[in-house]
């Protein structure tokens, strides 16, 4: 690409096809949003089946959606989700693997059952995912990977051994996948996001002492919304950030530098 000829179409995600999953709710809605809004088709992996929300935001959306139902801690569905969305759009371009859980619990009370169930699906089913996705692009000879990291990729946190340990991997996989796939004119990057408010925080933000503490610690002074992680996930899925890869791209209103 030469100065002369970029241009904000680099930005533009028109005739892709994105895979999204847990893009129901929370976080993982607004990557949908953006990406269908961006002129992407979205195929949209969710636990559930109360599509409705998702479906009224997407409307007037230029690109098509189509939601699947799979429980991605189970490796039998996690196969079946290329090859139906391969079947609805033709191809899959990019991928955005954001489903994931937490369990909170002390160290020495925490249960085996609880470590298995978040790093099945934190860990495992980026992994199985991302592999059966890049088979796709690998014959195409383009693609992007999307994987979401976490503060917890860069510190310990307390309470949530498997959620730390699952997103300090999830960011090695990124750095693995990238150093693999970059011949194959495939992308593999990860979002870091920081403190959200979203359902899954709002006890957090309930909790005055607990909340001023967060507060305190972010420059920007406050809980970030779901929408200003959009242009971040379409830049990743577009052409504009083709050069950018294995790289773990925090949106914390400038947490970590404090």
């Amino acid at each position: 690409m030469s100065l002369q000829e970029f241009n904000l179409d680099y930005f533009s995600l028109k005739g892709k096809t994105a895979i999204i999953t847990g893009g129901n709710t929370g976080l993982g809605q607004a990557y949908t949003i953006a990406l269908a809004k961006a002129g992407a088709n979205v195929f949209v992996v969710t636990h559930g089946t109360n599509w409705e929300e998702t479906k009224e935001l997407l409307s007037g959306a230029e690109g098509s959606s189509e939601f699947y139902q799979a429980d991605l801690s189970d490796r039998e569905q996690i196969k079946k989700v290329v090859p139906a969305c391969v079947g609805k759009f033709g191809t899959v371009d990019i991928l955005v693997n954001n489903a994931g859980t937490i369990r909170r619990n002390p160290l020495l009370e925490y249960k085996d059952e609880d470590w298995d169930d978040v790093m099945a699906l934190n860990l495992d089913a980026v992994y199985f995912l991302s592999q059966a996705a890049a088979k796709v692009m690998a014959e195409k000879r383009s693609g992007k990977i999307i994987n979401i990291a976490s503060m917890l990729s860069f510190q310990g946190g307390k309470f949530i051994p498997p959620y730390t340990s699952s997103k300090h991997a999830v960011a090695g996989l990124t750095k693995s996948f990238a150093n693999e796939l970059a011949e194959h004119n495939i992308q593999v990057n990860a979002i870091a996001p920081g403190y959200f408010a979203t359902k899954n925080t709002a006890p957090i933000r309930s909790d005055e002492k607990r909340n001023a503490e967060i507060l305190s610690r972010i420059p920007a002074g406050y809980w970030a919304d779901p929408s200003d992680l959009m242009g971040t996930v379409v830049y990743l899925a577009s052409k504009a950030s083709d050069y950018m890869n294995g790289h773990v791209l925090a949106v914390d209103g400038g947490w970590l530098a404090r």
